[in-house]
């Protein structure tokens, strides 16, 4: 997993701008409204709203923006948001899997559609690509004053699967099903969490020369600049010479 720890440190550095985290903004905001949604609106009773406000403060987004996306997610007459899942090929035969929540299905598709086709790659049906990626949780840590092996150690009796250091942060690797549990571990340990989501790791990566690589990452970064779109997985390999390219 250690090309995935490094392709989120990227996105960290990237979203650092003031662009991006305003792009950051509107994703928390969806996941409080989806969280509220399903499991209403008091965080103490209900884990997934948690972890989105928890996520909000690791954008830095603004106290009154949180507590103003739940009450309007509240309202039983607020715009309704489904979440659905896109897949496709980039270039090359890069492995594409989209996360999406939108108001306006017809809208995302048909602008998932036409970034796929404009970049030279293909949407394809939902569930022929899912197989070659892992749910994982993947926790964000700030480094701090935290002792690594006693951290490490720690979260492995949480059920964490892997650890890897990426520069100030711990990046904790658990499998679906343990998600939950490290959430509450991690809770008790007091410690600050930046980001937590469920991913999907690639079962393997592919590997290009750099301009090919240049030309898959450009669509990422279309995909990443529809509001649509939450979370964006790849089989990309990121090379050495990639991951310095991208710094």
């Amino acid at each position: 997993m250690s090309g995935h720890s490094k392709w989120a440190t990227i996105k960290r550095k990237k979203a650092a701008t003031d662009a991006k985290r305003s792009r950051a903004f509107t994703k928390v905001l969806k996941e409080i409204s989806i969280a509220v949604k399903h499991g209403g609106p008091e965080p103490d009773a209900n884990p997934q709203l948690r972890m989105a406000i928890s996520n909000g403060k690791g954008v830095n987004l603004p106290k009154e923006n949180i507590e103003r996306a739940i009450k309007k997610a509240s309202d039983t007459d607020s715009a309704s948001l489904n979440e659905i899942t896109y897949e496709g090929y980039a270039p090359d035969g890069v492995a594409i899997f989209l996360e999406c929540t939108t108001d306006n299905l017809n809208r995302t598709v048909s602008n998932i559609r036409s970034i796929f086709t404009r970049h030279g790659g293909t949407l394809g049906t939902n569930g022929s690509l899912e197989f070659m990626f892992d749910r994982k949780g993947v926790f964000t840590i700030p480094v701090n004053n935290l002792d690594e092996d006693d951290f490490t150690l720690e979260v492995i009796d949480g059920g964490a699967e892997d650890v890897a250091k990426e520069d100030d942060v711990f990046i904790i690797y658990t499998s679906y099903e343990d998600f939950g549990r490290m959430q509450k571990k991690l809770e008790s340990m007091g410690v600050s969490v930046e980001n937590a989501a469920l991913h999907r790791i690639p079962n393997n990566t592919k590997q290009l020369e750099l301009d090919s690589s240049k030309k898959v990452l450009r669509m990422i970064e279309s995909f990443e600049e529809d509001e649509d779109v939450q979370n964006i997985f790849h089989n990309l390999e990121m090379t050495e010479e990639l991951v310095n390219e991208l710094q």
